[in-house]
This record gives C-alpha cells, structure tokens and sequence, in this order.
C-alpha cells in the first residue's frame, strides 16, 4: 500500500475514495492521499511518524506499554499495515523507548523511504530539509477540517490517528494519556517534539517554511 498519493484534488463525497486514502475526515478533505504517518511527517518529522505507527498498532493490539517509559510489541502486526508500521512493529523485538526506536535500523530505512516519496510527491524538499507550499496548504486544510478533540469519545480511530499527526503530544494527552504515558511518548521520559529532527533519531535541523530550522513540533 503507498503512503502517498499526491495530492490532487479531493472526490466528489459519496465516491469511493482512491487506495490507501482513509477515514472520512480525510476524504472531505483537499489533501487527499495523505496517510496520518505521512502527515505527521510533515508537521513533526520522523518522531512525530512514528508515533502516529506506534499509536495504529497499539489501536490493533500490536503494541502495547512494556516497562515504564518503553513499548513492545504485544501481539501480531494485524495483516497488511503500511510500511512504517511494519517497521516500528519488527523492531519491537525487544521493548524500547522512543529514542531507541527511532534509531533502530528497519525504522530508519522505512522513515528515509516515507521521506523519499514526500519529496516525490512535492511535499518536501531536501536542502535545506523544509515543508513546500503543497504541504503547508495539505496541513492547513486538514486542520480546518479536524480541529484539535476535547475528548475521545464519538471519535473514529482514522480520525484519532489524524488528530495526533496535525497536534502532536497535545492530541495525545487528550485522547490516549495512559498508553502514551506509559509508553514514553510524553511525559517523563518521553521526548519533547521540538527535540526531533527530519533525520531517523535526534539531533539535527527540523524542516522548515522558510530555511530556518526548527524543531518536530512546528506551527500548529
């Protein structure tokens, strides 16, 4: 399944959407194509990807809290998920935090691959590392279309899964605060989003708007 899609215009509601796209939020939405993976891509770089492979997983029961401030895989990897899960999933072999997981090799080569095909897709260019306006249009038409939830309830897992790639370690507080806690995703021994980079671990220049680097939270 291709995480992205391009992003041509949106179908007309009613009609199938094209593969790979889910959930109704995205369908109305202009940035069609678009995973909740590659998404938090844009917003946050490769931490915030992950999280939102991490979070999927755990939604299937794939992945649960291992050990104060790790995950671990805590079951099969559910069929056919998208690449960067299957990464993050395979290399839960032991428990991890976040840091420790980002720079576990298979997750460093499927996060390269996403970022290879953003840049494909004119979302991303390389030097130095920044949105392109086609991005910075996708993210803000999702966030018209997705407001940052007070509660979980009544929300879809598409529309979770896309609420915590546009608003980060908020959307996670609100809507899976233990897990994310437990799993080291925010919190003590979590890792702040503005600390990520666009590389596979820390460290580094984050993408910009402009050329000025800046870190995995970006603008909301």
């Amino acid at each position: 399944m291709r995480q992205i899609l391009g992003t041509r215009g949106p179908p007309t509601r009613g009609r199938r959407a094209p593969n790979g796209v889910r959930g109704s939020t995205m369908v109305r939405s202009a940035a069609v194509g678009l995973e909740p993976q590659t998404v938090a891509l844009l917003r946050g770089g490769s931490r915030a990807a992950v999280t939102v492979a991490v979070l999927a997983l755990h939604l299937r029961g794939a992945v649960g809290a291992g050990r104060p401030g790790t995950m671990r895989a805590s079951g099969a990897s559910a069929g056919a998920g998208l690449p960067l899960e299957k990464a993050v999933h395979a290399s839960l072999y032991r428990p991890a935090g976040i840091r420790e997981l980002l720079e576990r090799p298979r997750v460093r080569r499927t996060l390269a691959e996403l970022r290879t095909e953003a840049a494909a897709a004119g979302l991303l260019r390389r030097l130095p590392p920044h949105r392109t306006r086609t991005a910075r249009h996708a993210l803000k038409e999702l966030r018209a279309g997705l407001r940052l939830p007070a509660e979980r309830a009544g929300l879809s897992t598409d529309d979770l899964l896309l609420a915590v790639a546009l608003y980060g370690d908020a959307a996670l507080t609100v809507l899976v605060p233990r897990f994310a806690v437990a799993a080291g995703l925010i919190g003590r021994g979590g890792v702040a989003e503005h600390g990520q980079s666009w590389g596979g671990g820390g460290g580094g220049i984050g993408f910009t708007d402009d050329g000025a680097g800046w870190g995995g939270g970006g603008p909301h």
